[in-house]
C-alpha cells in the first residue's frame, strides 16, 4: 500500500467561503416548507434588522409575513426593539398571536420594549417556568435571555437567546458569561441560539467556548448577508445530541430581502427531552 500523507484541515477562510457561495448562488431555490413536516416542533432564530430591509425600506409588516412562512412553534428574535434612546418595540406583537400563534416570554424591560437589549422568545404552546434576563460584557450594550419552557409535548426545554458584540474581545467575553451561567444552574436540555457575530472556526473564534458545555458544533450554515449568504453569524447549538437536527437557512423570496439575515430553523427532537 502506498503511504498515506497526513492532511490537516484548516479553518474556511473568508475567500474560500465567498468562493463555495458564489457556485451555490444559481443552486438557491424558495423554500416552501418547514423543515419539521414529520411533526417536531420548529426552533428559529432571525435577526430582524429593525424591520429594516436590504433595500432600507422600514416594514414590520414583511418581517411578520417572514415568521409566518417559518412555522416555528418557538422563535428567538435579535434586534425587535429600537437601539438607542428609549427603547421601543418594533413588530405588532398582537398580530404575531392572531396569525401565527406566537405569544412573547413575558420580561420586565420596559413598558415600550419588546424584549431584552431587542432579544425577544416567542412561542406557540406550553408554559413559561423561568425567565433570566442576562447583561452581556462588552463596549457594546448587548444582551441575552435565558428562558426555561414546558412543553405541550413534554419535558422542559432551556432557551438561551443571544446577540453577540462586533468586536472579537466582546465576543470571547459573551460566550464565557453564557458559559459560567449555566455552570451554576442544574443541567438540562438546552438550545443556545441567536445571532453570535461569529464565522470563525479556528483559534481565535469564541464558539470555541461552548464545545465543553454544548459538544460538537452543528456544521455551519450561511446566513448573512441574505442577498448572498456567505457569513455563518447565526447559530442554533444544543448540549444534547439528536436534540436538534437539520439546522437550515429559512430562505425565500421575501426573506432575502426583508432583513440583511435569513432566519435559521431547526427541528426539535422531543424525545430526547425525556419526561
Amino acid at each position: 500500500m502506498r503511504d498515506r500523507k497526513l492532511i490537516r484541515t484548516k479553518p474556511d477562510s473568508l475567500s474560500s467561503v465567498l468562493v463555495t457561495s458564489l457556485r451555490n448562488r444559481n443552486k438557491r431555490q424558495p423554500q416552501s416548507k418547514g423543515c419539521g413536516e414529520d411533526g417536531l416542533p420548529i426552533i428559529a432564530s432571525y435577526n430582524v434588522h429593525k424591520c429594516v430591509g436590504r433595500d432600507r425600506k422600514f416594514d414590520p409588516d414583511r418581517i411578520s409575513h417572514v415568521i409566518q412562512e417559518i412555522g416555528a412553534d418557538i422563535i428567538a428574535l435579535q434586534e425587535a426593539d429600537s437601539r438607542f434612546g428609549e427603547r421601543t418595540g418594533l413588530l405588532d406583537l398582537i398580530r404575531l398571536e392572531r396569525e401565527c400563534g406566537l405569544t412573547p416570554v413575558p420580561i420586565s424591560a420596559g413598558a415600550k420594549a419588546h424584549g431584552w437589549h431587542g432579544n425577544v422568545v416567542l412561542f406557540k404552546e406550553g408554559s413559561v417556568r423561568d425567565v433570566h434576563p442576562l447583561k452581556l460584557p462588552g463596549l457594546e450594550p448587548r444582551g441575552a435571555l435565558v428562558v426555561e419552557l414546558e412543553l405541550k409535548q413534554g419535558g422542559t426545554l432551556r432557551i438561551i437567546a443571544a446577540h453577540f458584540g462586533l468586536l472579537r474581545r466582546s465576543r470571547a467575553q459573551q460566550a464565557k458569561a453564557l458559559v459560567e451561567l449555566l455552570n451554576t444552574r442544574d443541567e438540562q436540555p438546552t438550545i443556545l441560539l441567536g445571532d453570535l457575530n461569529e464565522w470563525r472556526l479556528g483559534n481565535g473564534s469564541s464558539l470555541n467556548t461552548f464545545r465543553d458545555a454544548f459538544g460538537t458544533l452543528p456544521p455551519a450554515v450561511p446566513s448573512f448577508p441574505s442577498g448572498l449568504p456567505v457569513l455563518a453569524l447565526d447559530r442554533i447549538i444544543s448540549n444534547r445530541e439528536g436534540l436538534i437536527e437539520n439546522v437550515t437557512a429559512h430562505d425565500s423570496a421575501l426573506s432575502r430581502i426583508a432583513s440583511d439575515h435569513l432566519p435559521l430553523k431547526a427541528a426539535i427532537r422531543t424525545d430526547v427531552l425525556g419526561g
